[in-house]
């Protein structure tokens, strides 16, 4: 049996080395493929990069490139747009041509065209006998040029207006009845003006005769008013009796003053009734109201307006409002205000000429 063990360890041994062997081999074996492998794994890196950067160039130019055709693309659709419109224009350009001239293109063309010369066109303020230069030749730009101040010109204007016709119709016949109303207006203002040319004169003429009269009556009442005195009536502009003033001299008996600012307040008082009784005597009117003319008068001037009172009654009636028991005496009837005891206003009215013909 101890053979038996030492054979099978033997064995075992031999067994165990050879497997020892075979492992080194293998992993020796492993390790070379293991290197083979990183060798090639690292070429193959290296490769893929170098191919990464050429697929970049690549793609980096085939976008160039797509830019380049949609760049041509798109200068391709511009220009056929661009063929296609100036086609159209030039259609359009015939066929307004034939419209509004009336002219085949090929006769516009013959007889407008660029190797004709251009007339020159005058300023429209320019002075129409002045030398006008010869014709020039035809240059796009100058043209050009002159076509585009013409459209500025033109847009200045504004739209055509398709009515203007009818509202220029409208506009004439207004203008006409405004001028047959203007016409109308100015004949008017001629009647107008020589009628009051005619009231100018007759206002002047009755003013000047009704002066003339209540001048000559003011000296007569005056002289009686203030007996040895002088007054006059003076116009401070004879030339112009529409617009001229009225001045007042009075001169009582014994002063050589005229002003009447210097004369007493009676005095004042008795001037200008006795302008006033002018003023009635020279034009008589059917009655007259005076309200308290004689208040400041004393008796010797009360008298003598009492007196004037008595011719005037003879062709006028006269109200005088009055507390002169003088002025009283003289009246026909006699009407006054008086309030009673309760406080009510009566009016109190006695004829007195009745009374004078009653019978004692």
């Amino acid at each position: 049996r101890l053979a038996d063990k030492r054979a099978r360890r033997q064995r075992e041994a031999v067994v165990a080395e050879a497997v020892r062997t075979a492992a080194e081999w293998a992993h020796g074996l492993l390790v070379e493929s293991a290197d083979e492998a990183g060798r090639a794994r690292a070429a193959g890196e290296a490769d893929r990069t170098e191919r990464d950067a050429e697929l970049a160039v690549v793609r980096r130019d085939i976008g160039v490139l797509q830019a380049e055709l949609r760049e041509l693309t798109d200068t391709v659709h511009r220009d056929e747009v661009a063929r296609t419109q100036q086609r159209l224009r030039i259609e359009q350009l015939e066929t307004r041509a034939v419209e509004e001239l009336g002219i085949a293109p090929a006769d516009l063309v013959e007889e407008f065209g660029p190797h004709q010369l251009v007339p020159f066109v005058p300023d429209p303020d320019a002075d129409p006998d002045a030398p006008q230069p010869d014709p020039i030749p035809f240059v796009r730009e100058a043209q050009e040029k002159r076509l585009r101040q013409a459209e500025r010109k033109l847009n200045a204007l504004g739209r055509i207006n398709p009515l203007a016709l009818e509202e220029f119709s409208a506009l004439e016949e207004r203008h006409k009845f405004l001028t047959e109303q203007l016409e109308d207006l100015k004949s008017s203002k001629r009647d107008l003006l020589d009628i009051v040319k005619e009231v100018d004169e007759r206002v002047e003429r009755v003013f000047a005769e009704a002066f003339e009269d209540t001048a000559v009556q003011f000296e007569r009442v005056f002289q009686r008013l203030f007996p040895g005195g002088e007054g006059r009536l003076v116009l401070t502009d004879p030339s112009n009796m529409l617009t001229t003033g009225l001045e007042v001299e009075a001169r009582p008996p014994g002063k050589k003053i005229k002003r009447l600012s210097l004369l007493s307040g009676g005095e004042r008082s008795l001037v200008a009734v006795a302008l006033l009784v002018s003023i009635f005597k020279a034009r008589p009117s059917p009655f007259y109201i005076m309200d308290e003319v004689e208040a400041a008068l004393d008796d010797a001037n009360l008298g003598r307006l009492i007196t004037l009172f008595e011719e005037l009654r003879d062709s006028s009636q006269l109200i005088v409002i009055t507390h002169q028991k003088k002025t009283m005496e003289i009246a026909d009837a006699l009407y006054g205000v008086s309030m009673r005891g309760d406080g009510v206003t009566t009016v109190v009215s006695q004829r007195l000429r009745d009374v004078a013909d009653q019978p004692a």
